[in-house]
């Protein structure tokens, strides 16, 4: 097997590692956000929770763009 096909399988696999051992947290401080919507303090928690799902966002599209050129090496 070739590297880029490793790369591809590992980048996924850790991402979803990644993924599901900091999805609690989140959803924890989601909860703690919607119940404290007047205070100030939540901005920290908020920008944390938007960082996430950014990054969360862009391991998704490189994982396909993995996926995509690991087929187009393989069968293109």
């Amino acid at each position: 097997m070739d590297l880029l096909l490793w790369i591809t399988i590992g980048f996924i696999t850790i991402g979803f590692v990644v993924l599901i051992s900091m999805k609690k947290g989140m959803e924890s401080k989601v909860a703690f956000i919607k119940a404290n919507m007047e205070d100030e303090g939540n901005s920290s928690k908020a920008k944390s929770v938007i960082w996430w799902i950014w990054s969360t966002t862009a391991w998704g599209i490189v994982s396909i763009f993995l996926v995509v050129r690991c087929f187009h090496n393989h069968f293109g």
